[in-house]
């Protein structure tokens, strides 16, 4: 498969060299959202919304790409990256200044709506042009972006901790807004390259298309999909859950932003040494023992209450969930059927998003009857299930037997 980009190979990180300029671009789109969710539910508590109420805001993130993102998947494959990656980082970069002229849930709302669809779209765009290669660079590239994706988990919401206390709201969401301004511009400049590319990948892959489900019955990608949906909302209920229960325990701004940073940091750590952990360990074996690691983490965390404590509970759990987005994105491009790689990433990401919309509207409503500790116990035991219905992957002898269903 032709690169993208006719830099050079990266001579440490063996990826592919059309990989290594979009990886670049996606922290720049990130940010907005993994900053801008901190700062969303902060300000919403600040403005005197309940936890109900910063639920609904948070699964907004999550409403649209819920609905839209398989579409999303097939206009890619359809028209190519730069129209859309183009009007996506400019849609996240009006969504995060929104909040600076407008102080209301309203205002907040709507700036959730558009961050999540652009980061959601920006985000298949890339993915799709990152897994071309042979499958060693596709699995070092989809590092390389996970990577990415680490480094700013760890800024965003850190940047949104910090000027929160020493800036105010008004002033966290224009500093968000300064990645997505510099990724438009970027992206304009990759013009002719991206153009190119989906001119020389396009070929005859639209005559393998069939129907959308047919892919959740291939049985490998089912147990994919639901590892990835599990951990994936743990990730997430570590987002959302955590500064509530900052809050509830007195914790200011910058110290929640400082805790979730260290669950950053983890995953950056990991990732930066996923390439030898993954000579000795298969993907699923990991994805396994991320599965137990997390949910063990889950029922100890809210028994802490010391910030100290917290920064670790959260550094290991960013170590067991940061270690598994590489293999599952490698995973599932190897099984997908041929022709229909974005459409799966595209459904992946909707499956994804339906629980980052329903966690925050089940895990609002139940916070404000029980209370915040019950939901990191509920969190575990749903990793728990992931981990018993998925316990057979990884053994089948010949796994592109799968891929037979729809031949």
């Amino acid at each position: 498969m032709t690169d993208i980009n006719n830099a050079s190979p990266h001579k440490i990180l063996h990826v592919s060299p059309g990989a290594v300029p979009l990886c670049l671009l996606l922290p720049l789109v990130h940010m907005a959202i993994s900053g801008g969710r901190v700062a969303v539910t902060l300000n919403a508590l600040q403005l005197g919304r309940s936890t109900f109420e910063v639920g609904l805001l948070i699964a907004v993130f999550g409403l649209l790409p819920m609905l839209l993102s398989v579409s999303a998947g097939r206009l890619i494959d359809k028209i190519g990256p730069y129209k859309p990656m183009q009007a996506c980082s400019i849609l996240v970069g009006a969504g995060v200044i929104l909040p600076v002229i407008w102080q209301d849930l309203i205002a907040l709302i709507l700036s959730a709506v558009c961050v999540g669809i652009g980061q959601m779209t920006f985000l298949i765009a890339i993915q799709g042009q990152v897994g071309r290669g042979s499958s060693e660079q596709r699995l070092r590239n989809f590092s390389l972006l996970s990577l990415m994706i680490s480094i700013s988990g760890f800024f965003g919401p850190l940047v949104a901790g910090v000027a929160i206390d020493n800036l105010g709201y008004r002033w966290v969401f224009l500093l968000l807004g300064i990645g997505p301004a510099v990724a438009a511009a970027r992206v304009y400049q990759m013009r002719r390259t991206l153009i190119a590319s989906h001119s020389r990948a396009s070929g005859n892959e639209a005559k393998n298309r069939g129907k959308l489900f047919d892919l959740l019955q291939i049985k490998t990608l089912q147990k994919v999909f639901i590892a990835n949906v599990l951990l994936s909302s743990a990730w997430d209920t570590h987002m959302f859950v955590v500064p509530i229960y900052g809050v509830t325990i007195g914790l200011s701004a910058t110290t929640i932003g400082v805790i979730i940073a260290s669950f950053a940091t983890a995953t950056v750590g990991v990732r930066l040494c996923l390439p030898i952990i993954q000579k000795y360990i298969a993907p699923w074996h990991l994805i396994h023992m991320a599965l137990v690691g997390a949910a063990v983490n889950f029922l100890l965390y809210p028994l802490c209450s010391q910030v100290w404590l917290l920064m670790s509970m959260s550094f290991l759990l960013g170590i067991a969930l940061g270690s598994t987005q590489p293999g599952i994105l490698a995973l599932l491009q190897q099984h997908a059927p041929p022709g229909r790689v974005s459409e799966a990433f595209g459904l992946r990401m909707a499956l994804v998003n339906t629980s980052q919309v329903s966690l925050p509207l089940l895990f609002g409503a139940l916070g404000t009857i029980i209370g915040v500790m019950p939901l990191f116990w509920i969190t575990a035991t749903g990793l728990g299930v992931a981990r018993w219905a998925t316990k057979d992957s990884g053994k089948e002898s010949d796994p592109s037997n799968d891929s037979d269903y729809l031949g």
